[in-house]
């Protein structure tokens, strides 16, 4: 049972989505060499943002419409 959990956060979309943006501010917070504006993080965290709800809900009305 535990490993089916583990199966299915590994194959999530949204879980690859956060780690990807978790990685990337990591990075930006922590290396003075990587060089992002502002408003570039700013957009990419917000095209991550809706990519991950985007995700949810297409996963929720599928859900849903199978029942």
């Amino acid at each position: 049972m535990t490993t089916n959990k583990w199966k299915t956060l590994f194959t999530s979309r949204k879980f690859w989505a956060a780690l990807v943006g978790l990685l990337f501010l990591t990075i930006r917070h922590f290396d003075p060499n990587f060089v992002v504006p502002e408003e570039e993080t700013i957009a990419f965290i917000s095209v991550l943002a809706a990519y991950i709800l985007g995700t949810a809900l297409e996963d929720g009305l599928s859900k849903k419409s199978d029942s």
